[in-house]
């Protein structure tokens, strides 16, 4: 190497070391995220600076009000790097706030409702589910407007698009599978089940090869192959057992895997614990339950795999299998969301995000 490729390497390395130094990450706490519970951290995007123990920062006012002006349902939160924006659904609209002023830039009523929305991996396109009807909504990110409309019929609820950008999975609450969808020809669609029983909450593996999903009825969870379509295995939670939920009514609302694939955690609401299973291709062995202080309805993770997010506002070492701490807003007040998802600035803009889903990340 001559001496001017040997410091033009340094200058790269050097380059790279305070761009990784200089990144911030925050959890964004979007609020009611339990119904429209206000006593769970009242109503707004609660950031959280995961690098600082994670403690409270700020809240961002945000919309998302009833007629007699009481804070709906949160549904679910996405971020776009392109447009530097969160967007926020609650049971009737969508919400657009810029990250940089935070301040709204549009809220739209969408016909039918919204429910959880996802985004596609350029941040340009937004799927978001009608609120338990049959319509999906494909909206563009920048004006909120409707490109699109597709009608599965399935009642429409969770919505994952996939990190490659070819498909976009739907579930609905009367069906008991996943659906595929082209998202170049939306109305091409693939079906992956049946499953066992309606599918409720459910992820996806980095390769996107697999689905793991939640079911009415099971405490614990199966997996789909999604090339073939195929269920592929169904694992029940040993040593509990099933009992009356406050929310969802299912003994399982919430799975997640660790971003390296190596574990996917799972909800317990009656008894109250995260369950922790060992993940080997489709093999999957449970190894701990962690107690939680109320019933878990979501799971998510970090980018990293560090810590992991109960709805409940635990903040999880997923080595020790340990609480760290939880999450508490500016008066004290313990913090409980089943939307939320870390949010990475540098010099002041998003450059990256987590996902709301415990979406695997090994490619």
């Amino acid at each position: 190497m001559n001496r001017k490729n040997f410091f033009a390497g340094i200058a790269i390395v050097w380059t790279q070391i305070i761009f990784a130094q200089s990144i911030h990450r925050y959890l964004y706490v979007a609020t009611p995220g339990i119904r429209n519970y206000l006593e769970y951290g009242g109503h707004g995007l609660l950031v959280f600076d995961i690098d600082d123990h994670h403690s409270f920062v700020k809240r961002i006012p945000t919309s998302g009000l009833d007629s007699t002006l009481v804070p709906d349902n949160v549904k679910g939160i996405e971020v776009s790097i392109a447009t530097q924006c969160a967007y926020i659904t609650t049971i009737h609209t969508i919400e657009c706030i810029d990250l940089i002023t935070e301040k709204s830039k549009w809220e739209k009523t969408l016909p039918k409702g919204c429910d959880r929305l996802s985004i596609s991996p350029d941040g340009k396109t937004l799927y978001v589910p009608s609120f338990e009807k049959e319509d999906w909504y494909i909206l563009d990110a920048v004006t909120g407007n409707i490109k699109q409309t597709i009608s599965p019929d399935i009642k429409s609820h969770n919505t994952i698009f996939g990190m490659n950008g070819n498909e976009v999975y739907l579930e609905g609450l009367k069906s008991p599978n996943v659906l595929a969808i082209n998202p170049n020809v939306p109305a091409k669609t693939r079906i992956i089940g049946p499953f066992s029983n309606v599918v409720r909450p459910f992820t996806i593996n980095g390769s996107q090869t697999k689905v793991f999903v939640n079911c009415n009825d099971l405490l614990g969870f199966e997996i789909g192959d999604i090339r073939t379509g195929k269920k592929l295995a169904t694992y029940n939670v040993k040593g509990y057992n099933q009992g009356p939920v406050k929310r969802h009514g299912c003994p399982s609302h919430g799975i997640a895997l660790r971003p390296d694939e190596k574990e996917v955690w799972i909800s317990d609401a009656f008894n109250q614990m995260i369950h922790v299973f060992s993940l080997d291709g489709i093999r999957a062995t449970q190894v701990k339950s962690i107690p939680v202080r109320e019933q878990p309805g979501w799971i998510t993770f970090t980018q990293t795999g560090d810590y992991g997010y109960p709805s409940t506002g635990e903040v999880i070492d997923p080595k020790t299998k340990s609480i760290v701490t939880t999450l508490q807003d500016e008066n004290g007040h313990n913090v409980m969301s089943e939307k939320m998802l870390e949010i990475d600035f540098n010099n002041g803009r998003v450059v990256s995000m987590g996902d709301q889903f415990g979406l695997g990340r090994k490619k």
